[in-house]
């Protein structure tokens, strides 16, 4: 590790092999909590390479303990968090809004590290089971249209670096990972990023693959749609800005999407959400990113079609009757 940093502190880049390396290396113990930590924060003091992003995916997939779930063409809902914004669980909701329209969804995701409350974070308050036992995920995606495969039971990098992410706090290239390596390898992925140069970055990874994907960027900084300006769409096809009107929605206030000071916080918002008790604008954020999911998922929907039908699924108490069978025994 020594040589690598040496290599990164005189300004230079990783080959695709050598950040693979790097990475398998830290998945399997080879480096001291400070050469990892040394290594993570020189990522957060400048930008990853494509080549350097490749390699540590490649590693993540390789090492990971893949379960497939192809037969139910699922599709994965998530940010790479650290945007700094502390909203409410925003896109872990809408994958239950985006089951309840019989979309089936597996959610990859993870506790928070640059913020309060990770997916998780609250799905476990909430009382959900972490496994990576495919009979219980595939029972749960069939009954719920919704499965949750929690990252550190099927990537050895996460579990083993997590405690030095949660140490640093801040947002390293592990947040850009997440969304990539997602264990079921679904064929549908939406993902919000926090930052546009990683935007396209991201957007031109899964343009090397046969993923049906739609990248989102909030121009003022969120890494989901939150309603409080203009946004960037990036598919396969096509790269746009669209506005909150572009999906027959109003234009929000930040602090109307504030996620609490507490994970008590966070699950009370969370179920009123599912209750359809949340409040006009926490109601508004999640029918958004759950219509672009489900745009992502069916580009012959209109954005506009799916936001009626985001709206259908919670209001009728079917993204609820997800969540419930997802928790349940």
């Amino acid at each position: 590790m020594k040589a690598i940093l040496s290599h990164l502190f005189e300004y230079n880049v990783l080959s695709k092999e050598q950040a693979k390396n790097v990475l398998i290396g830290i998945s399997t113990g080879k480096y001291s909590n400070s050469e990892i930590a040394s290594f993570l924060t020189i990522y957060a003091m400048r930008s990853i390479t494509v080549e350097e992003l490749e390699g540590f995916r490649d590693a993540m997939l390789e090492l990971c303990l893949s379960v497939d779930l192809a037969a139910y063409d699922p599709i994965d809902v998530c940010g790479t968090g650290g945007d700094g914004k502390d909203t409410f669980n925003i896109s872990t909701l809408s994958c239950f809004v985006v089951a309840g329209t019989g979309q089936r969804v597996a959610k990859h995701g993870n506790h928070g590290v640059s913020s309060l409350c990770g997916s998780s974070t609250v799905l476990e308050y909430l009382g959900a089971k972490f496994t990576n036992d495919k009979s219980y995920l595939e029972r749960k995606i069939e009954q719920a249209g919704v499965c949750f495969l929690h990252a550190p039971l099927f990537h050895p990098a996460m579990k083993n670096v997590a405690p030095i992410r949660r140490e640093l706090g801040v947002k390293t290239f592990f947040n850009l990972l997440g969304p990539m390596v997602n264990p079921a390898s679904p064929r549908k992925q939406l993902v919000g990023v926090f930052s546009l140069e990683l935007a396209r970055l991201l957007a031109y990874l899964y343009q090397q693959t046969n993923k049906r994907f739609l990248v989102l960027h909030a121009l003022d900084g969120y890494d989901e749609v939150s309603l409080t300006g203009a946004f960037k769409m990036i598919t396969a096809q096509a790269e746009q800005i669209l506005t909150p009107a572009h999906l027959g929605l109003q234009t929000l206030r930040a602090d109307d999407l504030s996620g609490g000071k507490t994970v008590d916080d966070s699950a009370r918002i969370f179920m009123n959400v599912l209750n359809n008790t949340a409040t006009f604008s926490q109601k508004q954020a999640v029918l958004a990113n759950s219509a672009l999911a489900l745009h992502c998922a069916n580009p012959e929907l209109s954005l506009l079609d799916s936001v009626e039908a985001a709206r259908e699924s919670l209001e009728s108490g079917k993204a609820l009757r997800s969540f419930k069978k997802l928790v349940e025994e």
